[in-house]
């Protein structure tokens, strides 16, 4: 039975920040990644001095070189917009920048930040995400995913707001340490548990969504679009 990553030769994972990526998707990563696709991440924003201190861009892109080159990623894109202000940036612009990124990686599959995230900067990332991926002229991606993050999905307001309700899970259990091990890279953003940015936590959703399914460990997606 040929399973959903089988299909994927190129992958592009949208991130509003560095570390998204690997909460939402790095033990999938790390499996298309052995598997021979081509794992592309996208950081679409960049921690202002002003507001996260002088170094924190510097830091941030250091640790998702660090995070990425354990996931085996082919290539991290840095978009740059400002972090905790994607509600500033014209739309227009925004649109452009992730649709330029989008049209010359040309993935066939696009993971992204789920819609009903608490962060504003998520939805946002989420909306020019649908934007770039339109099937104009029979081109955009094949696949389309919402991946969950720690700290932002479930924070909002589910029964108000959009809730994630997955449809589509993915096997980690030979991957998840590795995607721990990235996580772990991300050394300005780890936390003591029971906070949900902390390794531990990590492992128990991961554990959590393997059981629903009777796996060892899991990583949760809803399906957006796809095209056969």
């Amino acid at each position: 039975m040929t399973s959903m990553l089988d299909c994927i030769a190129s992958a592009l994972v949208i991130a509003p920040h560095p570390d998204d990526e690997v909460l939402g998707c790095g033990g999938t990563m790390m499996r298309l990644a052995q598997a021979g696709a081509q794992v592309h991440v996208a950081i679409v924003t960049k921690a202002g001095a002003d507001r996260f201190g002088p170094d924190a861009a510097a830091t941030g892109r250091s640790e998702a070189r660090e995070a990425h080159a354990v996931l085996q990623v082919a290539q991290t894109h840095f978009i740059d917009l400002p972090a905790a202000e994607l509600d500033r940036v014209v739309h227009a612009d925004m649109n452009a920048a992730i649709g330029a990124l989008v049209s010359n990686v040309a993935p066939d599959t696009l993971f992204v930040p789920f819609i009903g995230d608490v962060h504003l900067d998520h939805q946002l990332t989420f909306l020019s995400a649908m934007v770039a991926a339109r099937p104009r002229g029979g081109k955009g991606p094949l696949r389309i995913y919402s991946y969950e993050t720690l700290s932002e999905t479930n924070w909002y307001a589910p029964g108000i707001t959009p809730a994630f309700i997955p449809n589509v899970y993915v096997d980690i259990s030979d991957t998840l340490e590795a995607k721990v091990q990235a996580f772990n890279c991300y050394r300005s953003q780890v936390k003591q548990a029971p906070d949900e940015r902390s390794p531990e936590v990590i492992r128990a959703l991961s554990c959590f969504r393997g059981a629903t399914i009777h796996r060892s460990a899991a990583e949760t997606f809803m399906l957006i679009r796809q095209i056969e």
